[in-house]
């Protein structure tokens, strides 16, 4: 999917993210715009194609208009790493996959603790319905509620009120119900709730919230699950279960500021986007999740330094070194001996350096190993290795 694709693709898909896009002109007064995330490209690219089955991943760079905040990790230019599932499959079996593959992800990383947040925008906009919202209000109302992770409940329902044009009962009405997280025994609770269980979409979502708890019992992980109705995610294409992966406090008495990161991941399933870009309107339903490859390096990143552990940044296993002047070619003929043989191997680009200089730039760079040919080395046809940390040699 290109980088740049024409505006029309981009804009009104996302809510308030619209506003931070960047608009591009060509040269021949095209419109055009840097993609915002992967999503809507791979929509379109599944219309355009007419693909109804696929499951791929993709990492790969999108661009917002934002203001930044590099210590929280969050850019104008950043890497997404994406999975989707496209297709007509029965109900909750591919969301409660993307779910355990963020749940494996995070895991594996260690970036200690975390919760995964799930909810449904069929459940959302039950509430908003049943609470006396008009419909022409719930994308609005939406994205004000998924500020609560942000701020307190009532800058949120100041905000529903002066700037949405919700009644003040409505958004006491709706602070009820956004408030409340759980699990299995949540959705039971609201499945029995007198208001919300006469709602026809937000009994469909309950059911298949429930559904999805099933499975994710069976896949072992609902440790880290949280059905949270406060979650709304700000974009516009969603239809169904949406989740969201949250680092959870992480202080360290090493660092002076703990990394708040927020969000690590985020998805949901948006089973009318490919129909929007399908001459016929033809659906093809899609679950995916989207992983903050930057956010996680920022946390990694204070990680290392909070331990004083020496952040490599090379692969490289041995530097080729020689003790005395004059040695170039004995260095570039065994260096190329070792490149052609698969080794990660450096040399410095100095005609002459000083043995020192090449052992103490080992040291900085994490090289574990610096291979040394002398004189004496080439006379005797031997090569001297030294193990960088422990100074011990051997000569093979």
């Amino acid at each position: 999917s290109p980088i740049a694709p024409p505006q029309e693709t981009l804009i009104g898909k996302y809510g308030e993210g619209t506003k931070l896009i960047y608009e591009l002109q060509d040269q021949g007064g095209e419109l055009l715009a840097l993609r915002y995330d992967l999503t809507v490209p791979f929509a379109r690219y599944l219309a355009m194609n007419k693909i109804t089955n696929m499951k791929r991943y993709h990492v790969a760079k999108v661009y917002r208009r934002d203001n930044p905040a590099t210590t929280r990790g969050r850019y104008r230019e950043f890497y997404q790493c994406d999975f989707d599932i496209a297709g007509q499959f029965d109900p909750m079996i591919p969301d409660a996959e993307c779910l355990k593959i963020v749940h494996e992800i995070l895991s594996d990383l260690q970036l200690g603790d975390f919760i995964i947040k799930v909810n449904d925008r069929r459940i959302l906009n039950g509430v908003f319905a049943v609470c006396g919202v008009p419909e022409s209000k719930f994308i609005p109302a939406c994205s004000t509620v998924d500020k609560l992770d942000k701020v307190p409940w009532e800058e949120v329902r100041s905000e529903m009120v002066g700037e949405k044009g919700l009644s003040p009962e409505a958004a006491d009405r709706i602070g009820e119900y956004v408030q409340l997280h759980g699990g299995l025994n949540l959705i039971e609770r609201l499945l029995q709730d007198p208001k919300l269980s006469q709602n026809k979409l937000a009994k469909e979502g309950l059911g298949d919230m429930k559904l999805l708890f099933e499975y994710l019992t069976l896949f072992g992980i609902t440790g880290k699950i949280s059905f949270d109705l406060s979650l709304a995610r700000g974009l516009d294409y969603y239809t169904g279960v949406i989740f969201e992966a949250v680092l959870l406090h992480q202080e360290n008495e090493h660092v002076e500021e703990p990394v708040s990161v927020g969000s690590v991941a985020g998805g949901g399933r948006y089973d009318g986007l490919v129909g929007m870009f399908d001459p016929k309107g033809r659906k093809v339903p899609c679950v995916g999740v989207s992983i903050g490859i930057e956010r996680i390096f920022s946390i990694l990143e204070q990680r290392l330094k909070a331990s004083g552990e020496k952040l490599r940044t090379t692969e490289t296993q041995v530097l080729v070194a020689t003790p005395q002047k004059h040695l170039l070619p004995a260095r570039l003929k065994l260096i190329s001996e070792l490149w052609d043989a698969g080794i990660k191997a450096e040399m410095l680009y100095k005609k002459d350096p000083k043995l020192l200089k090449q052992l103490q730039y080992c040291e900085d760079t994490g090289i574990p190993l610096a291979a040394i040919v002398g004189e004496q080395e080439l006379a005797d046809g031997v090569v001297k290795l030294r193990d960088v940390a422990t100074r011990e040699e051997v000569r093979m």
